[in-house]
C-alpha cells in the first residue's frame, strides 16, 4: 500500500501534494529536511489512491535527490549563441528581455501566425491558463497546442460528439459497482497501476464481476481477463459495431432510454445490422463465439463500465472509436448510474486541467469552442481584449510540419519533449532546425529537445510547484511545494506572466486596444490569483467550479467538478437525469464506418508496429530514467516479436535488428514475446534518442522509436496514429560490438551518460541506460553502454571510453587479442575490513567487452549482483563463449520495490501448494513482493497460475 505510519523525524516537514505521472491523480505526502526531499508516501486521505503508490510514484523522492538535481536539472537560464554549440548562462532579466525582443520582432515582421507555443499535460492548471491567455488573448494567435493532443484529444472529440462536452461521466467508485468491466485499448495494469489495484479489489469483493480485455497484445491486463479478445490493430470500430449488432439481435438494448434521451440511433442500427456478426468477428480476427459472449456480458450482465486509453485514441479513426464505444452505453442506457459508463483514463497528470482552461488549438476557457463566435466573444470579454482570433490554430503535428516548411518562425516549448514524443521525428527535427527562434522552458536539461534550443529557461518541477491539477474522474487537487525551487528555476505560470508583461511593453499598440479599465492581462502575484480568474470563467458552464477555492481544497481535500457556487460537494457521476450537454439535451449516436489504419502491411513493410508504455517508466524518462532501479523490470530498449517470427527469420533473442519504416529507422535488440501476435512488433514509447541512437545511413543521428511512427491523424481530433505503423525488419549486419558496464559514484553517473551522448555520431548503434538500486549503500549508480558498428574504432578511442568507465588502475585485469580486435578488461575491487585491512572478497566493479561480447551472457550478472569472484581469478578472462563456472540466472525483475526476480518467485511457488490466493499470500509473506506498491501483483497472479507445484516441503504447504 506504500502507507507511512511512522511519525516524521525531528526537523522534518510533511507536505501533501500529488504525483506528477499519470492521470490517476494520486495524493502523496512529501517529507523534506532542510529544503531537501527525503521521502514520499501515498496519502491515505486522498480519494484517488488511499495511500497506494506505484513503482514510479514511490520512488519520486529518489528523483529529487541532490545528486540527480545537480546532474540533470536545468538550474539557470542559458543562451546558445550558435546552433550546435554549448549554451552559456545569462540572467533571468536578460533571458526574458531577449525572448520578448525576438518574439516582438517576429510578430511585427511576420504577424502573430509566425509564433507557436507547444505545452504539456504536465503543466498545472494555473500554468496552462496564463499560457492560453498570453497566446490567444495578447499575441492574437491560436497557434497553441500541447502534448495532450498525442494523448487525449480523440477521447475529448468522442465525448463532445456524443455527450456534448468533454466530461467523463463515471468515477473510480464505479469499479466497485460494475458487474462487467470492459478494458479496451489500455494496459491498465501497467499504465494506471493504482487503478488496477482498485479493480483487483473490486473483483475480489464481487466474484460475479466479469473482466473483458480487447487488445492486440496479450498484456498483463489481458492475462487477468475472464475473456480476452486479441483483436487486429485498428479494428476497434468493427468490434464495437459487432457488439452492438449482437445486442440488437438479442434484445439487450434499452429502446425506451434511446427514445427519451438520444438521437440518431436508427441510422446507426441500420448500418450495424447491414452485415452479419461473423463479418465483424472476421475483421477483428476473433471467434464469433467470443464476440457474442462479450456482448452478452456487456449488455446483459450489467452494469458495465468501459475503460479505455491510447489504444483507442492514437488512431486515424480515434474519434470514431470513442464514439462507437460510447454508443454501446447509450444503446443500453448504461450511463450516469453506479458501475456503468464510458470512462476514458487520462494519460497525463493534468491533461484534464489543460482542457478545462482551453489550452489547445481548438479550445477556449471553460470548455468553450474556438469555432463558436459567441464563445470567442465571451472569452474576449472575460480577458478585456477586443477579440479572440477566429483563425483555427494548428495542432501538434500540423504545427511542426508548418515550422519545417518555414511558415512558423518561433517555437516556444514548455514542459515537453517533442524531439522524442512526436511522430515522424525527421520532420520534427527539421522544424526545430529551421525555426529562427526555439525557446525551451524545461526542468530537465537532458531532454533531446534541449539540444535545439536557442534559449533555455529553467522551470520548477515536482516537489516545487504550486497550483492545481484535475485527474481522470474530474477531481481537482492542490499541488503544494515541499521545497524551494532548485537553482534559479521559476514556476511556469510566473514565466508566462513575466513574458506577457514584457511583450506588453514592446507591443504597446496591443495594450492600447484593451477594453477600458484593463491595463495589463498579466496581474498575477500568486497562483491563487490565476486560479480565481479561471474559476470565474467557468460560471454557468458544464464544469462550473465557482463554489471551489484554494481554502476549501486545503480544508476539505480534493473535489470533483462540477462544484458551482452554493454546492456542498461535487458530482460523482454525470448525466444521471438523462440530460446531456447538447443543445437539445439529448445524447447523439454517431454512425461511422470501420476503416482500416492508414498503413497496411505489405511485401516491403510486412510487420505492423505498435507502441505503448512500460510499467516502471514515464513518457520520455527525463525523470524516471534517472533511477537504475526503474530499469530492473525492463532493462534496455527492445523490439518485441513473437518467437515464431524470430525463428522463421533466423533471428535470436538479444540480436540487434534494423527496424525501418517509410520515415526512418532504429537499431534495437530483439526480444521474444509470446504476448505478440505473429507479424506484429512492439517498441515501448519511451525509447527516444536519449537512450537509444546511433549514426544512420545518411550520417545523421538516429532518433528513437518515433523515427518510425506516422504523422497521419484523425480528421476530427487531429490525434496521430502512433499505434500503427508498418515496418521492415532485418538483422543489423554490424561486425563489431562492445559492452561497457560500471558502478560509478552517484554524483557522476548521470553526467557520464550525458557526456556519452555524442557517441551516437560515431557508432551505428548506441544504447546507454542506468542500472542498480537507489540509494545504494556505497553511494553508486550503474551505467550500461552498448555499442555496435561495421568496424572497430581506433584503439585510443577504446581506451578513452574505458577510462570514462573507470577501467584503469592496479585492480585492472586485461585480455587483449590485437590481431582479432578482441578485448576484455575487468576492474576487480577488494572488500576490506578492520584496521589490518584483511582482504575477504573480490567483486567486479567495471568491465569492457569489445569485439567479442559473448561473455555478456554471464559477466554482467556477476557485476550487477556484486558476486564474489575471488575463486574465479583469471578465469574471468577466459576467451570462451560460456562461463567458466555456473552463474545463476538472476532472471527478470518482477518486484521493483524489493528486487525480487522471476526465478526466485518460481522457486518458491514450486514448493507451495494450496489455492491461488493462498499461494500468492505465501509468496508475499515470504519474499514480500507485491506488498508495497502492488504494481507487480498482476505478474505474481500470472506466475501463480502458470507455475506447477513440485514436491512441496511441509513448511510451504498451504491450506
Amino acid at each position: 500500500m506504500n502507507m507511512s505510519t511512522a511519525a516524521p523525524a525531528a526537523g522534518a516537514t510533511v507536505t501533501r501534494s500529488t504525483c506528477p505521472y499519470c492521470g490517476t491523480g494520486c495524493g502523496v505526502k512529501i517529507t523534506s529536511v532542510q529544503e531537501q526531499i527525503v521521502d514520499v508516501q501515498g496519502d491515505p486521505d486522498h480519494p484517488a489512491n488511499f495511500g497506494r503508490l506505484c513503482t514510479k510514484g514511490s520512488t519520486l523522492h529518489l528523483t529529487a535527490a541532490a545528486s540527480v538535481t545537480q546532474q540533470t536539472r536545468l538550474l539557470q537560464p542559458l543562451q546558445r549563441l550558435q546552433r550546435g554549440t554549448a549554451p552559456t548562462p545569462l540572467s533571468w532579466d536578460a533571458a526574458l528581455a531577449l525572448a520578448a525582443d525576438r518574439l516582438a520582432a517576429i510578430i511585427r515582421e511576420h504577424g502573430p501566425q509566425a509564433v507557436a507555443f507547444y505545452g504539456s499535460g504536465q503543466l498545472l492548471t494555473e500554468d496552462y491558463y496564463v499560457l492560453n491567455k498570453l497566446v490567444k488573448g495578447f499575441i492574437g494567435t491560436n497557434l497553441l497546442d500541447t502534448n495532450s493532443r498525442l494523448c487525449m484529444s480523440s477521447a475529448v472529440a468522442g465525448y463532445k460528439a456524443t455527450l456534448g462536452a468533454d466530461a467523463p461521466p463515471a468515477c473510480y467508485d464505479d469499479f466497485d459497482h460494475a458487474e462487467t468491466l470492459f478494458i479496451v485499448g489500455a494496459n491498465t495494469a501497467w499504465a494506471h497501476p493504482i487503478l488496477f489495484r482498485r479493480i483487483e479489489a473490486a473483483r475480489a469483493a464481487r466474484p460475479s464481476q466479469k473482466l473483458i480485455v480487447a487488445d492486440p497484445r496479450r498484456t498483463e491486463t489481458a492475462e487477468m481477463a475472464d475473456l480476452y479478445l486479441p483483436i487486429r490493430p485498428g479494428s476497434d470500430v468493427a468490434l464495437f459495431h459487432g457488439l452492438l449488432h449482437v445486442m440488437v439481435r438479442e434484445g439487450m438494448i434499452d429502446r425506451d432510454y434511446i427514445a427519451r434521451h438520444t438521437t440518431g440511433f436508427e441510422a446507426l442500427e441500420a448500418a450495424v445490422m447491414a452485415q452479419p456478426a461473423q463479418a465483424y468477428a472476421d475483421i477483428c480476427g476473433i471467434p464469433l463465439a467470443d464476440l457474442e459472449q462479450a456482448a452478452r456480458w456487456m449488455g446483459g450482465h450489467t452494469p458495465t463500465l468501459s475503460l479505455y486509453c491510447q489504444g483507442l485514441n492514437q488512431s486515424t479513426a480515434g474519434t470514431d472509436k470513442n464514439a462507437t464505444l460510447i454508443a454501446l452505453h447509450l444503446a443500453t442506457g448504461q450511463i450516469g448510474t453506479p458501475g456503468a459508463g464510458p470512462f476514458s483514463l487520462t494519460g497525463q497528470p493534468n491533461a484534464m486541467g489543460g482542457r478545462e482552461v482551453g489550452g489547445m488549438a481548438n479550445l477556449l476557457s471553460a470548455h468553450r469552442d474556438l469555432a463558436n463566435a459567441a464563445h470567442r466573444e465571451e472569452v474576449a470579454a472575460l480577458w478585456g481584449v477586443p477579440e479572440v482570433p477566429a483563425q483555427p490554430g494548428k495542432t501538434a503535428v500540423e504545427m511542426f510540419e508548418a515550422a519545417a516548411r518555414g511558415e512558423i518562425k518561433a517555437l516556444w516549448i514548455a514542459c515537453t519533449n517533442p524531439a522524442q514524443s512526436l511522430p515522424d521525428q525527421a520532420t520534427v527535427r527539421r522544424a526545430l532546425e529551421r525555426a529562427e527562434l526555439v525557446v525551451v522552458q524545461e526542468a530537465f536539461a537532458s531532454t533531446a529537445t534541449c539540444a535545439y534550443a536557442d534559449l533555455l529557461l529553467p522551470a520548477t518541477t515536482w516537489g516545487e510547484k504550486d497550483g492545481t491539477v484535475t485527474n481522470s474522474e474530474r477531481r481537482i487537487s492542490r499541488v503544494r511545494p515541499a521545497v524551494p525551487a532548485a537553482g534559479e528555476a521559476r514556476h511556469d505560470w510566473a514565466i508566462f506572466t513575466a513574458l506577457g508583461q514584457r511583450l506588453e511593453a514592446r507591443l504597446p499598440e496591443r495594450v492600447a486596444a484593451y477594453r477600458p479599465g484593463t491595463t495589463t492581462l498579466f496581474d498575477y502575484p500568486t497562483p491563487e490569483s490565476v486560479w480565481n480568474e479561471h474559476r470565474e470563467s467557468t460560471r454557468g458552464r458544464d464544469l462550473d467550479i465557482t463554489g471551489l477555492s484554494y481554502t476549501l481544497l486545503e480544508q476539505q481535500g480534493p473535489q470533483q467538478w462540477p462544484y458551482p457556487e452554493g454546492a456542498t460537494q461535487g458530482r460523482e457521476r454525470l448525466y444521471a437525469d438523462g440530460r446531456f450537454a447538447t443543445p437539445d439535451g439529448r445524447a447523439r449516436f454517431v454512425t461511422a464506418a470501420w476503416r482500416a489504419p492508414r498503413e497496411l502491411a505489405d511485401a516491403e513493410y510486412p510487420f505492423v508496429l505498435n507502441t505503448g508504455r512500460l510499467r516502471d517508466q514515464w513518457h520520455g524518462m527525463s525523470r524516471t530514467g534517472t533511477l537504475g532501479r526503474l530499469f530492473g523490470h525492463v532493462s534496455e530498449p527492445t523490439v518485441d516479436l513473437h518467437p515464431d517470427d524470430l525463428q522463421q527469420h533466423g533471428w535470436r533473442d538479444g540480436q540487434l535488428l534494423r527496424v525501418r519504416s517509410r520515415r526512418g529507422e532504429v537499431l534495437i535488440p530483439a526480444r521474444a514475446s509470446t504476448g505478440q501476435r505473429r507479424g506484429e512488433a512492439y517498441i515501448a514509447m519511451h525509447w527516444g534518442a536519449e537512450f537509444i541512437s546511433g549514426r544512420g545511413p545518411d550520417g545523421r543521428r538516429l532518433q528513437g522509436v518515433n523515427a518510425l511512427t506516422q504523422p497521419a491523424f484523425c480528421p476530427s481530433s487531429k490525434q496521430p496514429e502512433l499505434k500503427v505503423a508498418t515496418v521492415a525488419i532485418e538483422a543489423a549486419k554490424l561486425s563489431w560490438q562492445a559492452v561497457f558496464m560500471a558502478w560509478l559514484p552517484a554524483d557522476d553517473a548521470l553526467a557520464l551518460r550525458e557526456r556519452l551522448k555524442p557517441l551516437a555520431d560515431e557508432f551505428a548503434f548506441t544504447s546507454c541506460v542506468p542500472f542498480g538500486r537507489e540509494p545504494d549503500a556505497q553511494a553508486r549508480v550503474g551505467v550500461w553502454l552498448r555499442l555496435a558498428d561495421a568496424q572497430a574504432p581506433r584503439l585510443d578511442r577504446l581506451h578513452e571510453l574505458a577510462d570514462a568507465f573507470g577501467l584503469n588502475g592496479p585492480d585492472l585485469l586485461r585480455y587483449d587479442d590485437e590481431a582479432r580486435g578482441r578485448h576484455r578488461w575487468l576492474r576487480v575491487q577488494h572488500d576490506r575490513q578492520g584496521a589490518q585491512h584483511v582482504q575477504h572478497a573480490q567483486r567486479l566493479h567495471a568491465l569492457m567487452l569489445a569485439g567479442d561480447t559473448q561473455a555478456a551472457a554471464w559477466l554482467p550478472a556477476l557485476l550487477q549482483a556484486d558476486h564474489d569472484v575471488t575463486e574465479l581469478g583469471t578465469l574471468l578472462l577466459h576467451p570462451g563463449a560460456t562461463a567458466p563456472v555456473k552463474v545463476a540466472d538472476a532472471g527478470k525483475q518482477v518486484c521493483t520495490c524489493f528486487n525480487i526476480t522471476e526465478p526466485q518467485i518460481v522457486a518458491h511457488l514450486q514448493q507451495c501448494t494450496g489455492s491461488a490466493d493462498a499461494r500468492l499470500a505465501s509468496l508475499q509473506g515470504s519474499l514480500k513482493c507485491g506488498t508495497n506498491c502492488g504494481s507487480c501483483v498482476p505478474t505474481l497472479r500470472t506466475l501463480v497460475r502458470s507455475t506447477a507445484v513440485t514436491s512441496p516441503p511441509a513448511s510451504l504447504a498451504v491450506t
